[in-house]
Protein backbone atom coordinates (compact mmCIF):
# COMPACT_ATOMS: atom_id res chain seq x y z
CA UNK A 1 0.00 0.00 0.00
CA UNK A 2 1.50 3.45 -0.82
CA UNK A 3 2.20 5.72 2.17
CA UNK A 4 0.01 8.54 2.37
CA UNK A 5 1.31 11.76 0.86
CA UNK A 6 2.42 14.33 3.20
CA UNK A 7 0.03 17.27 4.00
CA UNK A 8 -0.19 20.74 4.41
CA UNK A 9 2.20 22.45 7.33
CA UNK A 10 2.44 26.15 8.51
CA UNK A 11 5.96 28.15 8.75
CA UNK A 12 5.89 30.82 11.93
CA UNK A 13 8.56 33.28 13.22
CA UNK A 14 9.14 35.17 15.99
CA UNK A 15 8.66 38.80 14.54
CA UNK A 16 8.80 42.68 15.56
CA UNK A 17 11.24 41.82 18.17
CA UNK A 18 13.44 44.46 16.82
CA UNK A 19 16.77 42.57 16.04
CA UNK A 20 14.78 40.88 13.45
CA UNK A 21 14.55 41.04 9.93
CA UNK A 22 10.68 41.19 9.68
CA UNK A 23 10.56 41.73 6.02
CA UNK A 24 12.67 39.19 4.39
CA UNK A 25 10.88 36.32 7.27
CA UNK A 26 7.22 37.80 6.70
CA UNK A 27 8.35 36.71 3.00
CA UNK A 28 8.97 33.54 3.43
CA UNK A 29 6.61 32.33 6.76
CA UNK A 30 2.73 31.72 6.65
CA UNK A 31 1.97 32.66 10.13
CA UNK A 32 4.09 35.09 12.27
CA UNK A 33 3.88 35.65 16.18
CA UNK A 34 4.45 39.23 16.73
CA UNK A 35 6.06 40.78 19.99
CA UNK A 36 3.58 42.47 22.31
CA UNK A 37 5.71 45.15 23.63
CA UNK A 38 6.66 43.25 27.03
CA UNK A 39 9.82 41.49 25.92
CA UNK A 40 9.97 43.20 22.79
CA UNK A 41 8.18 45.68 20.10
CA UNK A 42 7.04 48.42 20.02
CA UNK A 43 3.87 49.63 18.67
CA UNK A 44 5.63 51.27 16.11
CA UNK A 45 7.13 48.16 14.73
CA UNK A 46 3.93 45.98 15.57
CA UNK A 47 1.86 48.31 12.79
CA UNK A 48 4.44 47.65 11.10
CA UNK A 49 4.52 44.04 10.92
CA UNK A 50 1.00 43.89 10.92
CA UNK A 51 0.54 46.46 7.61
CA UNK A 52 2.79 43.91 5.93
CA UNK A 53 1.44 40.92 7.02
CA UNK A 54 -1.62 41.74 5.96
CA UNK A 55 -0.52 42.28 2.72
CA UNK A 56 1.21 39.06 1.97
CA UNK A 57 -1.67 37.32 3.30
CA UNK A 58 0.05 36.18 6.41
CA UNK A 59 -1.65 35.22 9.76
CA UNK A 60 -0.69 37.37 12.81
CA UNK A 61 -0.36 36.20 16.02
CA UNK A 62 0.24 37.48 19.69
CA UNK A 63 3.26 36.40 21.29
CA UNK A 64 3.00 37.42 24.63
CA UNK A 65 5.66 37.46 27.58
CA UNK A 66 6.63 37.93 31.36
CA UNK A 67 7.40 41.79 31.31
CA UNK A 68 10.86 41.72 31.16
CA UNK A 69 12.80 43.52 28.25
CA UNK A 70 15.95 43.40 29.74
CA UNK A 71 15.87 39.52 29.77
CA UNK A 72 14.27 39.68 26.33
CA UNK A 73 11.77 37.29 28.34
CA UNK A 74 13.99 34.73 28.72
CA UNK A 75 13.93 34.73 32.82
CA UNK A 76 10.85 32.82 34.31
CA UNK A 77 9.01 34.87 36.90
CA UNK A 78 7.06 34.33 39.43
CA UNK A 79 3.83 36.63 38.72
CA UNK A 80 0.70 35.55 40.17
CA UNK A 81 -2.12 34.56 38.43
CA UNK A 82 -4.56 38.09 38.52
CA UNK A 83 -1.20 39.88 37.42
CA UNK A 84 -0.20 37.56 34.71
CA UNK A 85 -4.02 37.69 33.53
CA UNK A 86 -4.12 41.13 32.74
CA UNK A 87 -0.63 40.93 31.92
CA UNK A 88 -1.51 38.47 28.88
CA UNK A 89 -4.82 40.75 28.34
CA UNK A 90 -2.80 43.96 27.46
CA UNK A 91 -0.70 42.61 24.89
CA UNK A 92 -3.41 41.02 23.42
CA UNK A 93 -5.23 44.08 23.47
CA UNK A 94 -2.67 46.40 22.61
CA UNK A 95 -1.49 44.06 19.30
CA UNK A 96 -5.49 43.47 18.61
CA UNK A 97 -5.85 47.06 18.35
CA UNK A 98 -3.14 47.49 15.88
CA UNK A 99 -4.45 44.62 13.31
CA UNK A 100 -7.40 45.57 13.40
CA UNK A 101 -6.27 49.27 12.11
CA UNK A 102 -3.84 47.78 9.86
CA UNK A 103 -6.51 45.41 8.25
CA UNK A 104 -5.95 42.05 10.02
CA UNK A 105 -6.64 40.49 13.40
CA UNK A 106 -5.10 38.71 16.02
CA UNK A 107 -5.47 34.93 15.16
CA UNK A 108 -3.88 33.05 17.13
CA UNK A 109 -1.90 33.64 20.78
CA UNK A 110 1.95 31.87 21.11
CA UNK A 111 3.79 32.82 24.63
CA UNK A 112 7.17 33.57 24.55
CA UNK A 113 10.51 32.58 25.76
CA UNK A 114 10.23 31.62 29.46
CA UNK A 115 6.45 32.02 30.03
CA UNK A 116 6.34 29.06 26.93
CA UNK A 117 8.39 27.43 28.92
CA UNK A 118 6.34 27.63 32.02
CA UNK A 119 3.14 26.84 30.76
CA UNK A 120 4.29 23.64 28.84
CA UNK A 121 4.18 22.14 32.91
CA UNK A 122 2.78 24.98 35.07
CA UNK A 123 -1.04 24.74 35.58
CA UNK A 124 -1.57 27.65 37.35
CA UNK A 125 0.61 29.40 34.81
CA UNK A 126 -1.15 28.26 31.87
CA UNK A 127 -4.72 28.88 33.16
CA UNK A 128 -3.95 32.73 33.61
CA UNK A 129 -2.48 32.63 30.09
CA UNK A 130 -5.82 31.23 29.22
CA UNK A 131 -7.57 33.42 31.20
CA UNK A 132 -6.18 36.58 29.60
CA UNK A 133 -6.69 35.37 26.01
CA UNK A 134 -10.20 35.17 25.20
CA UNK A 135 -11.31 32.45 23.06
CA UNK A 136 -8.05 32.97 20.73
CA UNK A 137 -6.54 29.33 19.31
CA UNK A 138 -3.38 28.34 21.30
CA UNK A 139 0.00 27.17 19.40
CA UNK A 140 2.52 25.48 21.81
CA UNK A 141 4.74 22.75 22.63
CA UNK A 142 3.53 19.39 22.25
CA UNK A 143 2.02 17.91 25.43
CA UNK A 144 2.03 21.42 27.25
CA UNK A 145 -0.31 21.94 29.91
CA UNK A 146 -1.75 24.93 28.03
CA UNK A 147 -2.76 22.79 25.19
CA UNK A 148 -4.37 20.49 27.70
CA UNK A 149 -6.42 23.20 29.21
CA UNK A 150 -7.38 24.90 26.27
CA UNK A 151 -8.50 21.97 24.86
CA UNK A 152 -10.65 21.14 27.90
CA UNK A 153 -12.04 24.90 27.20
CA UNK A 154 -13.27 24.11 23.85
CA UNK A 155 -10.41 26.07 22.31
CA UNK A 156 -8.68 24.99 19.77
CA UNK A 157 -5.09 24.19 20.46
CA UNK A 158 -1.80 23.80 18.02
CA UNK A 159 1.05 21.68 18.18
CA UNK A 160 4.70 23.37 17.07
CA UNK A 161 7.46 22.43 16.76
CA UNK A 162 11.82 23.86 16.12
CA UNK A 163 13.80 22.96 13.47
CA UNK A 164 16.37 25.16 14.72
CA UNK A 165 16.36 23.74 18.00
CA UNK A 166 17.93 20.38 19.32
CA UNK A 167 16.02 17.85 21.76
CA UNK A 168 16.61 15.54 23.90
CA UNK A 169 13.91 13.57 25.17
CA UNK A 170 11.42 14.96 23.27
CA UNK A 171 12.06 18.35 25.45
CA UNK A 172 14.08 21.60 24.14
CA UNK A 173 17.59 21.41 24.80
CA UNK A 174 18.44 24.36 27.32
CA UNK A 175 19.68 27.15 25.90
CA UNK A 176 22.23 27.82 27.91
CA UNK A 177 23.90 24.27 26.39
CA UNK A 178 25.94 24.54 23.78
CA UNK A 179 25.16 23.53 20.35
CA UNK A 180 21.26 23.72 21.68
CA UNK A 181 20.51 26.29 19.09
CA UNK A 182 21.26 24.69 15.58
CA UNK A 183 22.64 26.62 13.12
CA UNK A 184 23.94 24.99 10.07
CA UNK A 185 20.85 25.22 7.56
CA UNK A 186 21.16 21.77 6.25
CA UNK A 187 20.92 20.31 9.60
CA UNK A 188 17.97 22.32 10.46
CA UNK A 189 16.06 21.61 6.79
CA UNK A 190 16.18 18.25 7.66
CA UNK A 191 14.70 18.54 11.00
CA UNK A 192 11.97 20.46 9.68
CA UNK A 193 10.83 17.49 7.47
CA UNK A 194 11.12 14.76 10.10
CA UNK A 195 9.27 17.25 12.44
CA UNK A 196 6.85 18.12 9.83
CA UNK A 197 4.66 14.87 9.95
CA UNK A 198 3.78 15.27 13.75
CA UNK A 199 2.87 18.80 14.33
CA UNK A 200 0.97 21.80 12.63
CA UNK A 201 3.50 23.98 12.58
CA UNK A 202 7.03 24.88 11.99
CA UNK A 203 8.60 27.66 13.92
CA UNK A 204 12.05 29.40 13.31
CA UNK A 205 13.47 31.77 15.41
CA UNK A 206 13.59 35.70 14.06
CA UNK A 207 16.72 36.12 16.74
CA UNK A 208 18.64 33.84 15.40
CA UNK A 209 21.82 34.49 13.13
CA UNK A 210 20.74 33.72 9.56
CA UNK A 211 17.32 33.63 10.47
CA UNK A 212 15.55 34.02 6.75
CA UNK A 213 18.12 32.24 5.36
CA UNK A 214 17.02 29.03 7.48
CA UNK A 215 13.38 29.97 7.25
CA UNK A 216 13.72 29.98 3.17
CA UNK A 217 15.58 26.55 3.80
CA UNK A 218 13.19 25.07 5.66
CA UNK A 219 10.76 26.33 3.45
CA UNK A 220 12.20 24.99 0.37
CA UNK A 221 12.98 21.44 2.29
CA UNK A 222 9.25 20.74 2.87
CA UNK A 223 7.83 21.80 -0.47
CA UNK A 224 10.55 19.31 -2.13
CA UNK A 225 9.19 16.42 0.65
CA UNK A 226 5.63 17.39 -1.11
CA UNK A 227 4.28 19.33 1.84
CA UNK A 228 2.07 22.64 1.30
CA UNK A 229 3.07 25.88 3.29
CA UNK A 230 -0.70 27.02 4.32
CA UNK A 231 -1.34 28.36 7.88
CA UNK A 232 -2.43 25.89 10.44
CA UNK A 233 -5.69 27.30 11.44
CA UNK A 234 -8.84 26.39 9.48
CA UNK A 235 -9.61 28.26 6.78
CA UNK A 236 -6.70 30.88 6.43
Amino acid sequence: MPADPPGAVDLNADLGEEVTDDSGLLAVVTSANVACGFHAGTPAIMRAVCAEAARLGVVVGAQVSYRDRANFGRVARDVGFDDLREQVAEQVGLLSRIAVDEGTAVAYLKPHGALYHRVTDDLEQAAAVLAGSGTLPVLGFPGAVLLDLARDAGRASYDEGFPDRRYLDGRLVDRAVPGALLLDVDEIARQAVALAPRVASLCVHGDSPGAVAHAEAVRRALSDAGHRLRSFLPGR
